[in-house]
């Protein structure tokens, strides 16, 4: 996939562009669903499958305070559209000053002039540019003057709920801990990143179960608890339990990630590892003394490697 993340030096259009816009933050099933109809429309036209994102994500430029923590940061969303079989992707840099830029101005001179747009992909509730003006009855009142078709998406729905899938939905449970929940959503586990750095140095000499300490990067965390998981190094795969929270029972208060991963004895310090949440095992607790908190990490594990089994 080409990545483009000044458009400004677009010269030449695309070859019959077909385009989708969004933030795509998370890149979930409804996003998913978005690009597969826009690479089909691609392949019946002989074009080029293209995704349009912005960064940083326009709420945290438009609003002062009280935006979303985000579900994948930029690393973590350009990988997962490559993996999605987009062509291009156009990262636009979002400022004030594109803020105020209008839909009219952006469908015409950026989507047809710059890009070439043939056709557009949208969601049935996206709108874009100054006040959100551009919307489906915005594009379909220019695309017989300007030469493009507007194809509008359903939502995708939950299996259960028969709610909307949407990145509003996804940070909310997995704020619950509801991780099995978000990896239907999503359609795959969720993920955090970070670099393991030195811990305590507690996990394997107090209690027999060393941990790799993580300094989260992404934004959105589970709830505090203990968890399934499973995690990547390099390019391999190893099960694992991690414990998100304060670490109660030692009463520092501290905020950790720690991940003790399973039949793992490699020295992974200043490495960036991942970590796919599969199943939440219980909340985090304070237990009386160290023994105790011990004896309670290996039934987890003896939990986790069922699960992880399965």
């Amino acid at each position: 996939m080409q990545i483009i993340e000044n458009f400004e030096k677009i010269k030449t259009p695309f070859k019959n562009s077909v385009v989708t816009i969004g933030n795509f933050d998370g890149v979930h099933t409804g996003h998913q669903y978005l690009f597969k109809k826009v690479l089909k429309i691609a392949e019946k036209i002989d074009g080029t499958a293209i995704a349009i994102t912005f960064k940083p994500h326009p709420a945290r430029v438009l609003k002062n305070s009280g935006h979303p923590p985000l579900i994948t940061l930029y690393e973590q969303k350009t990988e997962l559209i490559a993996a999605a079989g987009i062509h291009v992707l156009i990262c636009i840099p979002f400022t004030k000053k594109f803020a105020s830029v209008t839909a009219d101005f952006f469908v015409k001179d950026i989507l047809v002039k710059q890009i070439g747009t043939k056709a557009i992909v949208i969601g049935n509730d996206y709108a874009f540019g100054k006040n959100r003006e551009g919307n489906i009855a915005f594009l379909k009142k220019y695309q017989k003057a300007l030469g493009f078709d507007v194809f509008v998406a359903n939502w995708q729905k939950t299996e259960k709920s028969n709610t909307k899938i949407s990145s509003t939905l996804i940070r909310e449970i997995v704020q619950k801990g509801q991780v099995g929940k978000a990896a239907k959503a999503l359609g795959r586990y969720y993920q955090i990143r970070g670099r393991v750095e030195q811990g305590r140095d507690r996990g394997g000499k107090l209690l027999g179960f060393p941990t790799a300490n993580i300094n989260l990067t992404d934004e959105l965390s589970p709830k505090k608890g203990v968890y399934a998981v499973t995690v990547e190094t390099g390019k391999k795969m190893y099960k694992g339990v991690a414990n998100i929270g304060f670490s109660p029972t030692f009463a520092d208060h501290i905020f950790t990630v720690e991940v003790h991963i399973l039949d793992f004895s490699q020295n992974i310090y200043n490495e960036k590892i991942r970590v796919n949440f599969v199943s939440k095992l219980r909340e985090e607790k304070k237990f009386n003394n160290i023994e105790e908190l011990s004896r309670q990490i290996g039934k987890d594990i003896l939990i986790a490697r069922k699960l992880l089994k399965e």
